[in-house]
Parts: structure tokens; C-alpha cells; sequence
């Protein structure tokens, strides 16, 4: 017969084993990104599943996939589509079809599962405007090349983060250019380097709040987020030669620790619910019956919305590799 120490010592493993077993762990889950704070603790106490939070960004998401995949640590991963339509093609995730799968619009998941869109976002321009000190609010790509933003600007890296990425597809597209064409943009961010950008590699939301960096390349979700939830003077703005709009999708892991935790998470944040956080974070979501009008009212106009515009997701993915292997040795 074991002691009473031994039996706390026995229970304390299996209380550990149980634990562990309700976890999954999420690549690119930040708390302060998409407000998925608030969707870690609803998953949390809705389902039982603890997901850790997690500050890589895409590209470094799925670079981790790529270099764990004989021994997988992750369940899910979030990203930017064509981040998702890359780990397809590296063969890192799994074919799960979630809940609600037919009410996703085709354009919005893969055909077999591999990725599914949560929510979209539009880029632009978030602007802390007291700390443009005394400049005017800028409204277009061209105005962001003005000596008056010197030291303003800041965008994630096009190289590494989705979001930088997107940037560089919206100012190419408003340029003049094409997904088998990024010079326009190229030579966009050339003329950048002349106002001395911040180009941090991940979330950069805190530094635009503080007002470190007073005008962020970023999504409308995070400008009305600042704006309506953290009360700062935050405008954003969609630029008057266009812009794009682009989804976020998440991921099973292809032979994940915790799968079946996995598919829990994924199913939740299509759910009802989790689609309503998303709403709630002034995100667009994939199944817009989810959206309220109040939420709805905070967006600008649907006239400002109509200079954005979707691209062809898979000729993205394509051309991101070339396009990051340009920006490197063009701007750097």
C-alpha cells in the first residue's frame, strides 16, 4: 500500500497528465494582436483547453512548423493566408474540415481543409494623431513620403510579417503594379528609407499607443480597437489610391501533440462565440451574421471601404518568397 506521500505524489502526476492533456498550444496567438487575449481566456472557460499565448509572427510561425516537423510541438497556427497556403504546399498541416465549414464562403478555405479564414482585415493607416505634432492627418501613400512624417512611419517587415507584407501587395496594387510585378512598391519603400521608418518584426500595436510610432502600417481592427477600447486619439485611414483586404486563417498541425485540443480551438473560434469576439475586436468576421450593428457602426463608411479591394490569395502565396528575397536586397 503506498503512503499518503507517495499517493500525493501519484495524484500530483496524474493531476499533471490531466492538465496536459487539456492544453494545445497555438503559433502566433499574441494577446494584444486581434484581441485574441480575450479569445484565449474564452476557449479557456468555454471548452477546458488552455492555449498558452504566443508572440512569433507568420513567417516565423511557419518556419518553426517547417523545422519541427519530425517531432511537432504546435496544434494549431494562425497566419496570414498566404502563410497558410505556403504550409500546405511544405506539407506541416492537416485536413480538418470544423464545425460551420459550410457556412465559410469557398474563397475563404482551402478546398480540403488544410486552412480555414477566421476574420479579414483592411490596411491602412492607424494614427495616433497627438503624436503627429502638429502635422496634418496623413491620407495617402504619397503623403507618407513627405518630409513632415520623418521618423513617423512604422510597418512590420515585409519580409517576415504578414501584415508587412500586405502592406507591400496594397502599395504595390495602388501604384500601378501586379502580384508578378512589385517594383512599384520597391521603389515606394526606397523612397521611404528617406523618412527613417520603424520597421519592427512583430505587433507593434503598443509603440503606436505610446506614441513611439505615430503612424502604423496596419489593420483597421487594432485602429478601432485603440480608438474604442483603449481610448486613445486614434484615427485610421483607408488611402485614397486603395488598399487591400485579406483574411486570417488558422491551422490543425499535421501529427500535433494535441489534436484533438486542436480541433476543439479551431471549432471554437468559428463558433458563435468566438466569431463574436472577433466582431467584438472590430474584426471582420468570416461568417457575418456574427457581426452586430453596433459593432458594425464603428467602421468607416461603406464609401471608404469600397478603395479596398481582394486579391488572388494563392498568386500571393506564390510570389511572397520572391518578393521577400527582393525586399531584402533592395532595402536593406
Amino acid at each position: 500500500m503506498l503512503s499518503a506521500a507517495a499517493l500525493l505524489v501519484v495524484c500530483g502526476i496524474a493531476s499533471q497528465a490531466a492538465h496536459a492533456a487539456e492544453s494545445a498550444i497555438c503559433y502566433n496567438c499574441p494577446p494584444e494582436w486581434a484581441d485574441w487575449g480575450t479569445q484565449l481566456k474564452a476557449i479557456a472557460h468555454d471548452t477546458g483547453v488552455q492555449v498558452p499565448q504566443d508572440n512569433k509572427n507568420s513567417g516565423q510561425a511557419l518556419a518553426q512548423l517547417v523545422a519541427e516537423q519530425g517531432n511537432p510541438v504546435a496544434d494549431v497556427v494562425y497566419y496570414g493566408v498566404s502563410f497558410g497556403i505556403q504550409a500546405a504546399g511544405a506539407g506541416v498541416i492537416a485536413d480538418y474540415k470544423p464545425a460551420r465549414w459550410d457556412e465559410v464562403p469557398a474563397g475563404m478555405k482551402d478546398p480540403d481543409g488544410k486552412w480555414v479564414a477566421l476574420h479579414s482585415g483592411t490596411l491602412g493607416f492607424m494614427v495616433n494623431v497627438d503624436a503627429l505634432g502638429g502635422a496634418p492627418l496623413p491620407t495617402s501613400w504619397d503623403d507618407l513620403l513627405k518630409p513632415e512624417y520623418k521618423g513617423m512611419v512604422g510597418y512590420l517587415d515585409p519580409s517576415s510579417a504578414f501584415v508587412g507584407y500586405v502592406t507591400a501587395v496594397a502599395v504595390n496594387q495602388a501604384k500601378g503594379g501586379s502580384l508578378q510585378d512589385f517594383t512599384p512598391a520597391l521603389n515606394w519603400f526606397k523612397k521611404l528609407q528617406a523618412n527613417q521608418p520603424i520597421v519592427p518584426k512583430q505587433t507593434a500595436y503598443a509603440r503606436l499607443i505610446s506614441g513611439e510610432i505615430p503612424i502604423l502600417l496596419d489593420y483597421d481592427f487594432n485602429a478601432y480597437r485603440a480608438k474604442y477600447k483603449d481610448h486613445a486619439n486614434v484615427a485610421f485611414v483607408i488611402p485614397q489610391e486603395g488598399t487591400v483586404t485579406v483574411p486570417y486563417v488558422i491551422s490543425l498541425v499535421k501529427n500535433a501533440p494535441h489534436a484533438a485540443n486542436g480541433r476543439k480551438v479551431i471549432d471554437y473560434v468559428l463558433s458563435d462565440k468566438g466569431q463574436a469576439i472577433w466582431a467584438n475586436a472590430y474584426l471582420r468576421p468570416v461568417r457575418p451574421s456574427a457581426i452586430s450593428a453596433e459593432a458594425k457602426a464603428k467602421f468607416l463608411p461603406d464609401s471608404d471601404y469600397a478603395r479596398a479591394t481582394t486579391v488572388n490569395y494563392q498568386q500571393m502565396a506564390d510570389v511572397q518568397k520572391a518578393f521577400s528575397a527582393r525586399y531584402l536586397s533592395e532595402i536593406r
